[in-house]
């Protein structure tokens, strides 16, 4: 996916990398041909990563003295 292509969801990001690591598991792929999924498998689990740390950074809440509190923890 190039920088101009919308991304895609992270779900849809995680059924493609099973693909991939499906495909590199189980065919006897050419060398360019597993350099490429490699590749694609790399750039999506980027964007994964991205995107978990985006979520983790809107669920955290700050307490008064800046620490970090679970969901549990917070007054109603």
């Amino acid at each position: 996916m190039s920088e101009n292509e919308p991304s895609q969801t992270f779900e849809a990001a995680i059924t493609e990398l099973e693909s991939i690591v499906g495909k590199m598991e189980s065919e006897h792929l050419p060398l360019d041909q597993s350099l490429l999924i490699y590749k694609r498998g790399v750039e999506i689990l980027k964007n994964c990563h991205t995107s978990l740390q985006e979520a983790e950074q809107q669920i955290k809440i700050l307490s008064e003295q800046n620490l970090l509190k679970d969901f549990k923890e917070t007054e109603e």
